[in-house]
């Protein structure tokens, strides 16, 4: 039986994935911030985890490693949006964005890297938010609202290729953006549901792409 680790399932895009890699016969290590999990499935195990705390970090990979589990895929799913009214850089907001975004993400998978399966797959969420591509040419949405996600997801885009490069040959390593999704960063006039985004995230993770890239809907797209 295989196992997807995913950070995050209290909710959206989260919750939404771990009932469908269940639905698959995957075997699911789940974290949660501050909430509790009603599901009782055998297959489903819930951990406590706080990205922008250190400790929290090393209590909950550590018993994800004494557990002696491999994880085929690991998806990095919990971020934050917390300023997303603003058109200016919030120094204060930008640090809690980095500390749970970016930096919490990469803590959190350097503890990991030892138990991820050979020919495993790392999947960042990230955004077209973050694409300097899309800033540049016009085409990001509203281009310098929300400063500090966007400038979260672009280091985590940079995160994705630098592992990938370290990682060659053993693990690949992706930057996924969902879609706009029907979540409380999306909003409710968002596209798609988090059960559409959680389908095309799944075929994604199973499959064989090429490793230190940014995808949606399982198409390449410009950093």
């Amino acid at each position: 039986m295989k196992t997807v680790l995913i950070t995050g399932i209290n909710k959206g895009i989260g919750k939404a994935l771990s009932q469908k890699f269940l639905a698959e016969g995957f075997e699911v290590i789940g974290t949660i911030y501050d909430s509790e999990i009603a599901d009782t499935n055998p297959k489903l195990t819930v951990i406590k985890l706080d990205l922008s705390s250190s400790e929290s970090i090393a209590h909950c990979t550590d018993q994800i490693i004494s557990s002696n589990k491999k994880i085929d895929i690991l998806i990095n799913n919990a971020g934050i949006l917390c300023d997303e009214n603003d058109t200016t850089v919030i120094v204060d907001k930008l640090r809690e964005t980095l500390n749970t975004n970016l930096i919490g993400v990469i803590d959190f998978t350097e503890h990991l890297i030892s138990s991820i399966e050979k020919g495993g797959h790392i999947i960042n969420m990230s955004s077209t938010a973050g694409s300097l591509h899309k800033t540049e040419r016009g085409e990001s949405h509203l281009p310098y609202h929300y400063p500090a996600y966007k400038i979260s997801k672009a280091g985590l885009n940079m995160y994705t290729a630098t592992l990938a490069l370290r990682l060659k040959n053993e693990v690949t390593v992706s930057s996924v953006h969902p879609g706009w999704v029907k979540t409380d960063i999306g909003g409710d006039k968002a596209e798609i549901t988090p059960e559409q985004a959680s389908e095309s995230i799944y075929n994604f993770a199973i499959s064989s792409p090429e490793t230190g890239k940014f995808w949606f809907d399982g198409k390449r797209l410009e950093w």
